[in-house]
């Protein structure tokens, strides 16, 4: 029984402090949830001031801005009504100006007017006036126009004559003058030295014995040498030298970079000698690419063909009667240049027509025609200006000239070519060729004396006055010309120059 109400006095208790836990834990949180009231109602009024403050201060601000804005307001305000006041007044100022022009105009036209009454008046008068003279004369104002030049004419012929000698001798003087100036420059500033070349290159061997290994045995290697390179090797008792000779320049300057490249190696054979010469060609074009590219830069002629300016490279091994025809060619440029600018042509074109003149020398010996017609030919097949092609071709006078520059190129080459020094020919070659020049001359009829001057380039024949007319002196300068063509051998050209002087001479007593 004690068991019983001791386990309900438990179950009570327990019950009783659950109770109790309930109530205690229903009295915390009420006293929590006065307590978070109150912090919320003091986080109200803060924020309450907090806005207030932030109120305060942006009326504040919107105020001073509100101010600023109206003062700057005032101040465009100010400023527009001043910009007002100036063109107010401007337009004042054009009215004015307008009424001014105005009047003035019409003071113009009344000036107008009065001019063309008088110019009217003035014709008027005139024209009476020459009435008046047609009346009294009989003769209308051409006809005595033409009758006082006839007078004058007739009165001062031999002074008209004498001044239009004067003024042509005085002309052709100035034009000779200027040209010699220009020419002589252009000579004074382009005076280069003139590279000398044989028919024949000769190579240094370091002794006679390696004339045997280049012979080789039963002539084997001289044969494979000649038939690589196609040139003729003459090897005689001249002691260190052994002799390349050709027509072809550049067959020449290969067999003679194959022939020293074989000497400084020593084996000589007639593999070898293949391998060599293909090894010095492969040289030689390379040379040639380096030539005609420096002969361009020098002249100053661009935007040429690789393959053209290769052929132009070939030029550096050929000459022309003693003279290198590429440095020629870049001479002649210069001097082509120096003219043009000079005389008001195109430096270009004519740079380029006198570095290409001689193109055609290239491959002359390869190709049928004249230098001038391969070079025509070869320039339009790489598509060279056509101006250019016109200024090159007429260097020889086999195409006409027709453009200034084709002028310039030709007078280029004469200077280029004639200079002192600039080609070489033997002593005896030269005095003969004199020689010949005046005894062509003095058998003619007719002729008192003649005189081979200028190297050569000139004939001067000094006819008797009394057997030869002035129109004779013109045909025996042109029979003469054709002569020394048909009889002489020459580089360029030579003038033929006759003259006939009459004097007449009296003794005052």
């Amino acid at each position: 029984m004690s068991i019983k109400v001791v386990l309900v006095l438990l179950v009570v208790a327990g019950l009783l402090g659950i109770g109790i836990g309930y109530f205690l834990r229903w009295l915390v949180a009420l006293g929590k949830r006065g307590s978070m009231e109150l912090e919320i109602k003091q986080m109200m009024l803060e924020a309450r001031e907090d806005a207030k403050r932030i109120t305060a201060e942006a009326e504040k601000k919107a105020q001073e801005t509100l101010d600023q804005l109206k003062g700057e307001l005032k101040e465009k305000e100010g400023e527009i009504k001043r910009g007002e006041e100036r063109l107010i007044k401007k337009e004042e100022g054009l009215e004015d100006r307008r009424k001014n022009l105005e009047s003035e105009v019409e003071a113009l036209k009344v000036k107008i007017e009065e001019v063309k009454q008088i110019k009217e008046r003035a014709e008027k008068l005139n024209q009476e006036r020459q009435e008046a003279l047609t009346k009294v004369s009989r003769m209308s104002v051409e006809d005595a126009k033409e009758e006082l030049l006839k007078m004058i004419e007739k009165n001062h012929e031999e002074d008209l004559m004498v001044r239009l000698q004067k003024l042509e001798i005085s002309g052709q003087e100035r034009l000779d003058q200027k040209a010699k100036d220009i020419l002589t420059s252009s000579i004074h500033r382009l005076g280069n030295s003139v590279i000398d070349d044989v028919m024949a290159t000769s190579v240094q061997i370091p002794n006679d014995e390696i004339k045997g290994k280049i012979i080789g045995k039963e002539g084997r290697n001289i044969k494979a040498f000649e038939r690589a390179t196609g040139v003729d090797v003459i090897i005689d008792d001249t002691p260190g030298l052994i002799t390349l000779s050709s027509f072809d320049p550049i067959r020449r300057h290969v067999a003679r970079v194959a022939l020293e490249n074989l000497i400084i190696d020593g084996r000589i054979q007639p593999a070898k000698i293949e391998d060599v010469v293909k090894k010095a060609q492969e040289e030689i074009s390379k040379i040639m690419k380096e030539k005609g590219e420096q002969a361009a830069y020098e002249s100053g002629v661009y935007n040429l063909d690789p393959k053209l300016i290769m052929i132009l490279g070939r030029l550096h091994f050929r000459t022309s009667y003693g003279q290198n025809v590429l440095y020629h060619s870049v001479e002649m440029a210069h001097i082509a240049g120096i003219l043009a600018e000079e005389l008001g042509a195109d430096p270009a074109v004519a740079r380029a027509g006198a570095l290409l003149h001689d193109i055609g020398k290239a491959v002359d010996h390869e190709v049928q025609g004249t230098h001038v017609e391969i070079g025509r030919r070869i320039l339009q097949k790489f598509n060279v200006d056509e101006r250019v092609i016109q200024a090159m071709q007429a260097h020889h006078e086999e195409y006409p000239y027709e453009t200034p520059e084709a002028i310039i190129v030709q007078v280029a080459d004469a200077i280029s070519g004639g200079r002192p020094g600039a080609r070489r020919d033997s002593v005896e070659n030269y005095i003969k060729r004199l020689e010949d020049l005046e005894a062509i001359a003095n058998r003619h009829d007719g002729v008192d004396k003649s005189y081979a001057i200028q190297a050569g380039r000139e004939i001067r024949i000094f006819v008797h006055p009394d057997k030869i007319s002035d129109l004779e002196a013109k045909k025996m300068a042109r029979e003469i010309a054709l002569e020394v063509e048909n009889e002489l051998k020459y580089p360029g050209e030579i003038k033929v120059n006759v003259i006939r002087e009459s004097r007449a001479l009296e003794v005052a007593r």
